[in-house]
Formats: structure tokens, sequence, C-alpha cells
């Protein structure tokens, strides 16, 4: 008969292997979800904190005038704090409170799209922030059936990284397009939306979730336009085109009075969120490549660590391709 420590080496032995096995079926499944999204319509939800500034709105609607690529089956608001919001749980209302404003324009959504997130970012790595989206985007997650849920995450990501904590089995139901961060060969990692919470952004980093980063820095930074090109494209168009475009030139007339500009200026601005939406309905308009995932430090720097996983991240962007899809999709709501 076998002795005690041989049965324990076996025992040992065949956990690793099933441990080995698992992490396999895990490396393959990611690799399947990390995979360019073929023709045809994909679930997803968007994760946005849509008063944070003027750029949010244009993906939310982007997104609602994709149906044939998107069923978009829920709305998110994230915190943030910035010189609109004191606190999360302010940014975060302001957020929910926008959403609602922008459904009004879109008679058929139903208003229950809409969820409340997070009132705080994460205090420590092992406590996520339970909220009414992360428990929606579980439950949504966990639905049976094959196809992906694409979580469009386009603010600071509390409200995804808690879901991933509360329930990791979403890992092999999901997948994370999040805007956000530098590429990994920039000096600094420090961004708006990963600066929201960092711990978040390190738990998008290291948790294994199949991920596709959009990056600020040298991709989603070219996504800018101008007043005379939105009122050439935008304005007249549609209610919710007019909206946007009004919306643009109180920001602009905002930011000419802090710079002291009284006369003609060639003023830009990015609407960096589109990018994120704009991957999933035509993936050749932002390039992306299969890479190892780096790893965010504490004090947001990228750094390289052997073994670890994979994710996607955008490399360019074709900005005229992008913005004609906008604007065509937004001159098509009607009244």
């Amino acid at each position: 008969m076998p002795t005690r420590r041989q049965l324990i080496q076996t025992a040992a032995a065949v956990a690793a292997g099933a441990l080995g096995v698992s992490a396999q079926a895990q490396t393959v499944n990611r690799d399947r979800l990390l995979a360019i999204p073929g023709p045809g319509r994909v679930r997803a939800v968007l994760d946005t904190d849509t008063y944070n500034e003027i750029d949010d709105q244009y993906a939310l609607a982007y997104a609602l005038l994709s149906p044939e690529r998107l069923a978009l089956e829920a709305i998110y608001a994230a915190p943030f704090v910035n010189n609109r919001s004191k606190s999360a749980a302010e940014g975060m209302e302001k957020s929910y409170e926008e959403i609602l404003t922008l459904l009004k324009f879109f008679s058929d959504v139903d208003k229950s799209i809409a969820h409340r997130g997070s009132d705080r970012f994460f205090g420590r790595k092992d406590r996520p922030v339970d909220s009414p989206a992360a428990r929606d985007l579980i439950e949504r997650a966990m639905k049976p059936g094959d196809d992906p849920l694409y979580v469009l995450t386009i603010g600071g990501p509390v409200n995804v990284s808690s879901a991933i904590m509360m329930e990791p089995k979403i890992k092999d139901k999901i997948v994370v397009v999040w805007l956000g961060g530098t590429p990994s060969y920039w000096p600094s990692a420090s961004e708006f939306n990963l600066r929201q919470d960092v711990i978040a952004s390190q738990v998008l980093f290291d948790s294994g979730v199949p991920l596709v980063v959009v990056p600020t820095k040298n991709v989603s930074e070219h996504l800018r336009t101008t007043v005379p090109e939105l009122e050439q494209h935008l304005r007249g168009r549609s209610r919710i085109g007019d909206y946007l475009y009004g919306q643009f030139l109180q920001y602009f007339a905002v930011r000419m009075n802090r710079q002291g500009q009284s006369g003609p200026y060639p003023w830009s601005k990015v609407i960096w969120d589109i990018s994120a939406v704009a991957w999933l309905n035509n993936p050749e308009w932002i390039p992306s490549e299969i890479v190892p995932s780096p790893v965010l430090t504490d004090d947001m720097r990228w750094e390289s660590a052997p073994g670890r996983h994979n994710i996607r991240v955008a490399n360019n962007v074709d900005r005229d391709a992008v913005f004609n899809d906008v604007f065509t999709r937004l001159a098509t709501l009607s009244d």
C-alpha cells in the first residue's frame, strides 16, 4: 500500500495538474474573447461619468444610435471628482441625472436602462464598492449563453472593477472596453479616468478579465472637432444634435474666457469617449494589437513583468471615419 507521504504527493500532483488545466482553459477563453468581434449584433452595457464634461454625451447617443451593432442593455453612472463635482457621490448622481436628460431624446428607450453606480472610490484593494450598477452588471453577465457582454467603460472603472471582485466568474463572460490610461511605453500612466481610482484601474489590469484598452495619449486624443465642423454637421440636423452643439458652444466659451481669448482662436476639443463605441462599431477604425498586460504601480507608472496575461490595446484611430459615423447617426434621430 502507498504510504501517507506518497498519497499526499499524489494528491498534490493531481491538484497541480487540475490547476494547470484550469489556467490553460482560462487563457484559451480569454484569447477567444479578445478576438476582434465579427459582424452582427453584440450585447453591450455602457459605464459612463456622463456629467464629467461634454464627450460622454456623444458616446451615449452614439451607442444608442447603433442598434444594428449594439444591443445596449444598460447604462451605469460612474463617479468622478473635478471642478464639476466635489465628491464621488455627487459626481455619480450628476452623471445619473445627465443620463436621464439624454434619454429624453430617445422616446423608445426605457428609462429603467439607467442605473446608479458607486458613491465612492476603492479604499482598499480587497474591498469592492457595492452598487446597483455593479449588481446589475453581474446579473447580466451571468445570464446563460455563449455570447460575451461588452462593457464599454468610459470613466473611472470603479463600477466594473467592483463587479469583477464581487463575482469573479463574470471574467469568463465579459469583455471590458476601457477608454483610459496611456500607452505602456509612455513615461506616466496618469490620465483622468485612471487616476480617478487607481485601485480600480489596477484591478482591470491584474484581474485577468478580457480587456481592450483605448489609450488617451496618441490614440483617442486624435478625436478632435471644432465649432465650425459641428455647426456644419450637427446644428439643425436633429434635436440631440442641437443639444450637443449647444453644450460644445458653452464649453468653448468657458475655455476661451479662461484663456483670456477674446478674438478668433483655432480651438478644438477632444471627444474622447466615442472611441470605445467606435471600436465595436468598426474595429478597423481603431487598430489594436495583443500585448502582455502591464503592471500599474501605485504611483501611476507602467512596469513589465514575466508571465502576465494578454490584453488588447488600440494603437491608432481613423479620426475622419469615426466622426463621419457619429455625425451621420446623430442626424438620423427624429423628433
